[in-house]
């Protein structure tokens, strides 16, 4: 139970090897001297290895308590909590005076109870410094450790932000195009409505499926493109509704790219693009061209044929969706010009 509690609190495994550490080094000319062969204990003359195990166990749980009582007063584990330079100085000078009375107290308990220690007269003269040693490393640990642990929220809670905004931005975008979609719809209706009641009805229900898509959408970062063909194709079926036998569609998906992800509503986007910008009548009819290719992409593409008067817009289709890319899949989509207009888009093999 204990050596899982300190595997799982990185503060106190982080503690417990500082104090592994510092127990040995700071007992390390006893140590050498125990197993030098030549000197014979010169400068720790009739020292036993249970007197240094007895040290360095003594050292090890000592400091271990001064990191117990610095975390318990001073909250040096608390990322959340401002550690002051007056309280750096008061763990210091706290330490370095519990590090002096537990070296009394071991002390008295070889004294009294004959436990194993080093009785060398340069062991004595050594502690005042190894008391002060002890204390500037368990007060700079606790900080650097603070530190590293703030420095480590702070990143975290950079992260998180950045995502929130993420977010934030994506919604706005969505909230954006899901008007602009319904605003160009309504006004199909009403000109269908005046000119033919039955196409009217049918084009309601059919604007119904595409709505109820919208709003199921509207959760979702992503969605298949199988899912977005057969959105698309209830949005075809709308938009020849209006423009009838002037407006022809040549899909060619391959299956294989049916499960990969795409913003949704994305093929809308570019499909009313090309309707919005380009002269469709019975005297140059538009054909929209809507196909995969082996680089992974779907190209939305159709014959230039400019209208004699601009059509105003706001600019959010292609816009919105190139934003939309970069947002969730940090990618770009293509946009060329030529003899046609074609907007090519990544499909991505894993959904968000």
């Amino acid at each position: 139970m204990i050596v899982k509690a300190i595997r799982k609190d990185k503060y106190l495994l982080s503690t417990v090897i500082i104090s592994i550490v510092v127990a040995v080094l700071i007992h390390f000319p006893e140590l050498v001297s125990l197993f030098d062969r030549f000197e014979s204990h010169s400068l720790f003359p009739g020292m036993k290895f249970m007197d240094v195990a007895n040290e360095v166990w003594f050292t090890f749980l000592s400091l271990l308590l001064l990191f117990a009582i610095n975390t318990r007063l001073f909250h040096f584990n608390q990322a959340s909590i401002k550690i002051t330079g007056t309280k750096i100085l008061l763990s210091f000078i706290l330490t370095w005076i519990l590090n002096n009375l537990l070296g009394q107290f071991f002390v008295f308990l070889h004294n009294t109870l004959d436990i194993p220690a080093i009785d060398a007269m340069v062991h004595h003269y050594l502690h005042p410094l190894r008391d002060f040693i002890i204390s500037c490393l368990v007060t700079s640990s606790c900080y650097i450790i603070y530190l590293i642990r703030r420095q480590q929220q702070v990143s975290v809670e950079n992260e998180q932000l950045q995502a929130e905004n993420l977010r934030n931005q994506y919604e706005v975008l969505k909230n954006q195009l899901n008007p602009h979609m319904l605003f160009n719809s309504l006004n199909t209706l009403q000109s269908l409505v005046r000119e033919n009641q039955n196409k009217a009805q049918d084009y309601i229900q059919e604007l119904s499926r595409v709505l109820r898509y919208t709003l199921q959408s509207n959760d979702s970062q992503s969605v298949s493109l199988r899912e977005e063909m057969d959105f698309a194709s209830a949005y075809i079926f709308l938009l020849k509704m209006r423009f009838e036998n002037n407006l022809q569609f040549d899909i060619q998906i391959n299956k294989s790219f049916e499960t990969y992800h795409l913003p949704p509503m994305a093929v809308q986007v570019l499909i009313e693009n090309a309707v919005k910008h380009n002269e469709i009548s019975n005297r140059k009819p538009l054909t929209i061209h809507v196909s995969t290719d082996t680089e992974g992409y779907l190209s939305v593409s159709n014959p230039i044929q400019s209208k004699w008067t601009a059509t105003p817009g706001t600019g959010i289709g292609l816009v919105n969706l190139a934003k939309r890319y970069h947002l969730l899949f940090k990618q770009d989509i293509q946009i060329t010009e030529d003899k046609e207009f074609t907007v090519r888009i990544p499909l991505i093999c894993q959904n968000l």
